[in-house]
């Protein structure tokens, strides 16, 4: 799904839905890595039977990787993916099925956005290249050398397409990781291995769906199969959802940028914050810790789990005094239903709803508000009921002025506030004077030398921390490694000539540091190349929403549509073609493909106020069939990707005189659209005419070599197991049987499999098997990958695998499911506060006091307010991290200040603290020495003797003496503590019972035990 927010949406609403993953690592001893035993338990707790891949979410970070440098062959891509399913096989552990799903040939409704997608790419690509080439020559220019260009396989992502030699390659490269697997891990030998490859018509996490579906409430199925599927597409969390299968977890990163990770401030160290600290030195990197810490993070890794989100759901969308009881499956049906609005990859996005606005709670809220009006459910399993939709969204449309206006309002103040933090770093304002006085000296020009006198400075000017900040004209900082500098004595001397001399032998290290900056420089260019608020003649917003009339002026910027008649027969066709792509996109999944042909015929979306009057429109969709590859490749490929096409497809795109050049223009309008990074706009192409450019390959496509006409055929899937497989006894007995047969006659052979009878034969797998061309056991197999080894003495077998046949999808979970244990209850559910367009931009305490002045309604508590902030914690947990950060940070102190506090002609002070008196069950009967607070070091000794009481009576007018230490005079000693520890937690319990005045929320609060003490006041509503 087109929603790039969705997962974090969903993850910070309802976040029990999420559980990191338990990674176990490999163990190096002396240098050998030694592999995790897969076979053995998953230390999650959980046994999976089935981890399905989405490969194409393995595939694109393998050509950017963030762990390793970019590759420049394809082998380099395989190895990096072979690590990256190793890992993943790590954490989930299948003990059935591993399902790897390659994206083949999609629907014509998807190739609208591919071609979108990769025209871009090869526009943005040329702009970077320029870019890249005119800051060579500047850095050149400077005297500061770069490494040349490396010629590299993977310079173009486009060819990770379907039909290209790349996606060829990569299908053999799979099979040889497969069988290397089966024949060598013992965690894989019990396991089934299917490989959908590009050349399996369907996208790949569809073609997963589909096996799901199709293996479902047929007899040998195990309703309680657990699934667990990987990618990075939100479209996941709803495609799982539709399967209305329980037991199913969604596996992915946790994205972070570089910045956002934990980092605890009294460690310094990454992965964990102050709270959790556990005082563990910090790894050296390099034997002094001379390294920079250059080593990216391995991402960790979530579960999603769904029968969580399931019971979220549940409560979230309860519905008081319902005119009909309730259906928790057909309201998951509804809820996929309504996300499709807020963006999809087969639909433009509808402008009145953006995910960042809260468009989900709004249409939750309506949702939950019109359904008894509308009088029943808005889909039936994979059919919208589109007279109660036309309702539903009529009700959504009715907010759109109050959105836009809003939208208008954010947007200009975002414009002014970077208009003006960029004027301010033209002007210079935050930049370093350039001319200082003779008399300011900067210390750093005489390090290294003993004397601030020294005639020169040293040879090694050291910068701090190991590198300097720079800055550029236009006053950003950029980054460059300390260089040595040679003496600037007039005479020359040894020292001079040894720094020459290092110098010389630096070269290639200044070039790859040269490099880095080109690099980090090109990418801030580029971001601010797309950036619409830098743009010195910005794109004129002409439709300007939500001032009266907008609707008009949309009509006629985006469709051309003038007089009021030309607006309806637009808005209806519009209307049409966008309720025919919600039934399609509904259909695609919960049944799969009803049209390989059908495609949304314009650039932009409806308002979902014009969609109305729903339930008159005549809904009807043409199967057809899918594109061939090299087909598509025409359909979605920009003329600078040709390359990867055979020679006379590729004149259809290059050739002036083509028929149908008119699909490859080099230059094309990206429509901002209100937006404001140039990604985000709509790229404005020519929709391909199938008619004709089937008519025009109809001509060539008898000039493909045989290597050619295979990639461009389709095929099916394959089949991998190992031979102790209880399920090889069958592949053998097919073999047999088959080679009784001519070779022509073995593609009509199949052989059905059958759970129900043979269970422990295909561990509940339905289907067909038939022969592949070839030996199904090859005694060897050539590794395609350089430095990798060849498989000999292989003992895998491999047959072709087809689906089941087709079947209604059952939108229930199956009979005889074991649901799970409830985990969220009714208080775990977050309150939706106010909805976006109904925020006036002040602080929520100020918009509810305000009604409350005007007696509107109560003062909600302030508790309501804050439980539906992202990471919001209170109660017992919310005391316990305060405790935890507390105790870690005055440890520290203690360790800092331990060399002062012991003198050996001294007497030795302590603090001992009591529990608090709150509620608190984690502190009882525990007992702490912590040293003082900040501020309070050590205790001062008592001028006159006789402890802490008698000092306290000789020093009635002093004010520090009227608080009890740590915040005031020194401590008790240890023998007074102790005696009156009972005395003084019957006085706490006394208070608590009888002082109406609130617990302090001082994060110090264990330190006091005094119950008149305060904490001091801070203004605000939201300190915690």
């Amino acid at each position: 799904m087109g929603v790039p927010t969705f997962y974090r949406w969903l993850a910070e609403k309802y976040p029990m839905v999420v559980v990191d993953v338990v990674e176990e690592e490999p163990v190096v001893i002396d240098g050998v890595s030694i592999p995790v035993d897969t076979s053995k338990p998953n230390p999650n707790n959980i046994e999976y039977d089935n981890l399905y891949l989405d490969m194409n979410g393995i595939i694109h970070p393998c050509f950017h990787p963030e762990d390793r440098p970019a590759p420049t062959t394809f082998d380099e891509v395989f190895k990096c993916m072979f690590d990256y399913i190793d890992r993943l096989f790590v954490m989930v552990r299948p003990r059935k099925l591993l399902y790897m799903a390659i994206d083949g040939v999609a629907p014509r409704a998807k190739m609208n956005q591919q071609r979108s997608r990769r025209f871009r790419a090869a526009k943005d690509a040329s702009d970077a290249a320029a870019e890249e080439e005119r800051l060579r020559v500047e850095f050149e220019r400077e005297g500061r050398k770069l490494p040349p260009k490396l010629e590299s396989q993977v310079v173009d992502s486009n060819v990770i397409t379907p039909g290209t030699e790349f996606m060829g390659v990569l299908s053999v490269a799979l099979q040889y990781y497969i069988h290397l697997r089966l024949n060598n891990d013992p965690g894989w030998r019990s396991i089934k291995v299917i490989l959908s490859d590009a050349n399996v018509p369907g996208e790949g996490e569809h073609k997963v769906m589909s096996y799901i579906r199709l293996q479902r409430n047929i007899l040998g199925y195990d309703p309680n199969t657990r699934h667990c599927l990987y990618g990075l597409d939100a479209d996941l969390i709803m495609l799982a959802l539709a399967t209305h299968e329980v037991h199913f977890s969604i596996l992915r990163e946790i994205v972070f940028t570089p910045g956002q990770q934990d980092k605890c401030f009294l460690c310094g160290q990454m992965g964990h914050l102050a709270a959790n600290c556990e005082g563990k030195p910090k790894k050296k990197a390099g034997e002094f810790d001379e390294k920079d810490d250059v080593a990216v993070a391995k991402k960790p890794y979530q579960f999603l789990n769904i029968w969580t989100l399931r019971e979220y759901l549940e409560l979230e969308m309860r519905i008081p005094h319902a005119p009909f009881e309730i259906d928790l499956e057909r309201i998951v049906d509804d809820f996929i239903f309504i996300c499709f609005f807020v963006g999809n990859d087969f639909l433009p996005h509808m402008p009145t709803l953006e995910i960042r606005e809260g468009a989900i709670n709004l249409l939750m809220a309506v949702y939950k508000k019109e359904i008894k009006a509308i009088g029943g459910y808005l889909t039936d399993a994979s059919k919208p009921n589109l007279g109660r939709v036309g309702q539903f969204i009529q009700a959504v449309g009715s907010f759109e002025d109050k959105i836009f206006q809003k939208r208008a309002r954010l947007h200009q103040r975002q414009a002014e506030r970077i208009k003006c933090g960029k004027a301010h770093r033209r002007r210079g304002d935050d930049v370093a004077p350039q001319a200082e006085p003779d008399l300011l000296v900067p210390v750093s020009r005489f390090q290294g030398s003993r004397l601030a006198t020294g005639p020169s400075p040293s040879p090694y000017e050291n910068a701090i921390a190991g590198s300097r900040r720079k800055r550029n004209e236009d006053g950003n900082k950029t980054f460059s490694h300390p260089s040595k500098a040679p003496r600037m004595s007039s005479g020359a001397t040894i020292g001079a000539a040894i720094v020459e001399a290092e110098n010389n032998l630096e070269t290639e290290a200044n070039e790859n540091e040269n490099k880095e900056e080109l690099e980090i420089k090109l990418k801030e260019l580029l971001r601010e190349k797309n950036d619409a608020f830098n743009s010195e003649n910005p794109e004129e917003d002409k439709i300007k929403l939500g001032e009266p009339g907008w609707k008009e002026r949309y009509y006629d910027e985006k469709f051309s549509a003038r007089t009021p008649e030309e607006i309806e027969e637009i808005r209806r066709d519009v209307v049409l073609r966008y309720t025919e792509g919600l039934c399609w996109v509904m259909h695609y999944y919960y049944e799969g493909v009803c049209s390989w042909k059908w495609f949304y015929p314009y650039h932009y979306a409806p308002f979902a106020s014009d969609l109305k009057d729903l339930g008159e429109l005549q809904i009807q969709f043409e199967l057809g069939t899918p594109f061939k590859p090299f087909n598509q490749l025409l359909g979605v490929f920009p003329t600078a990707s040709s390359h990867a096409l055979p020679v006379q497809y590729r004149k259809l795109m290059t050739d002036q005189d083509s028929p149908i050049i008119d699909f490859y223009p080099t230059d094309f309008e990206v429509d901002m659209n209100g937006k404001r990074f140039a990604w985000q706009g709509i790229a404005k192409l020519p929709f391909i005419d199938e008619t004709r450019l089937l008519a025009e390959v109809a001509k060539i496509e008898h000039t493909l070599t045989e290597e050619e006409a295979r990639r461009n055929s389709v095929m099916f899937d394959m089949l991998f197991l190992s031979s102790s497989h209880p399920l090889s006894v069958c592949i053998y007995s097919l073999d047999n049987h088959v080679k009784q047969l001519p070779i022509a006659a073995w593609a009509d052979v199949k052989e059905p499999l059958k759970p129900e009878l043979s269970s422990p034969c295909s561990g509940g797998m339905n289907g067909y098997i038939s022969p592949c061309a070839g030996d199904p056991c090859p005694p060897f197999f050539r590794s395609p990958v350089i430095d990798m080894e060849d498989i000999m003495n292989n003992e895998v077998l491999c047959v072709i695998y087809k689906l089941p046949g087709l079947h209604k999808h059952i939108a229930r979970p199956p009979a005889g499911v074991i649901f799970p244990k409830k985990m969220v209850q009714p208080d775990d559910v977050k309150p939706v506060t106010m909805l976006w367009h109904e925020d006036n931009g002040r602080r929520p305490m100020e918009n509810y006091g305000r009604r409350f002045q005007n007696g509107s309604q109560e003062r909600p508590s302030e508790k309501h307010f804050r439980s539906s902030q992202p990471g919001f914690i209170s109660g017992q947990q919310l005391g316990e991290a305060a405790h935890r950060l507390v105790i870690n940070s005055l440890q520290l102190q203690n360790k800092h200040h331990s060399a002062s506090q012991t003198h050996a002609s001294q007497q030795h002070y302590h603090y001992q603290m009591d529990p608090p008196a709150g509620n608190y069950p984690y502190y009882q009967g525990q007992q702490y020495a912590a040293a003082p607070p900040p501020g309070a070091a050590y205790p001062p000794r008592y001028p006159h003797g006789g402890g802490w009481r008698n000092y306290q009576q000789g020093h009635a007018n002093d004010p520090s003496s009227s608080y009890p230490p740590p915040y005031g005079g020194p401590a008790r000693n240890s023998h007074q503590q102790q005696g009156n520890r009972n005395q003084s937690q019957s006085q706490s319990q006394s208070r608590h019972h009888h002082n109406t005045r609130p617990q302090s929320s001082n994060p110090y609060f264990a330190l006091d035990r005094r119950s008149d003490r305060q904490p001091p006041h801070r203004h605000g509503h939201n300190h915690r």
